[in-house]
């Protein structure tokens, strides 16, 4: 079972998760409607998903959960880097979302890279967090999450 403190980000996780695969699926021309409109559907729900959710996401982890970690576990600091480094692409490749050429494949490729990043944070960071966190850390990290979370669009599906 997840820490509390992490269950809201874990949630976040389970929605990219389905996310990353109606890309994967739709790239591969599996999900109605198929072809170019449902390929700008997708890319719309992407990008919509990342404006309302992933970026505020991403804040509470730069800002609040990997310095934490990085501070008590030496042994994430080469996974902390590669998972900064992998937002930039994440950002990145919802930008290249406004392309019409190569949709398929920026649809597909982006679901594989946000599932592989997700995977990572769960199976990986995630687990330092609950090796070494205190529990006054934790509940601290978990109200300033919340605090990040909370300036979402209250429309979102998350």
């Amino acid at each position: 079972m997840r820490h509390p403190s992490l269950i809201l980000l874990s949630h976040d996780h389970h929605h990219g998760l389905a996310l990353a695969l109606r890309c994967r699926k739709q790239a591969l021309g599996r999900i109605k409607p198929m072809g170019v409109q449902g390929l700008e559907e997708r890319a719309k729900e992407v990008r919509e998903f990342f404006a309302n959710n992933l970026e505020r996401h991403f804040q509470a982890e730069e800002e609040i959960l990997f310095p934490l970690i990085r501070s008590y576990a030496a042994e994430s600091h080469p996974v902390i880097e590669d998972l900064l480094k992998e937002h930039q692409r994440i950002r990145r490749e919802v930008a290249r979302l406004e392309e019409k050429a190569s949709l398929a494949k920026i649809l597909f490729d982006l679901g594989d890279l946000l599932e592989r990043h997700i995977r990572r944070e769960e199976r990986e960071l995630f687990p330092l967090f609950e090796k070494y966190a205190a529990p006054a850390e934790a509940e601290k990290i978990k109200e300033e999450v919340e605090k990040i979370l909370a300036g979402r669009n209250p429309k979102s599906k998350i």
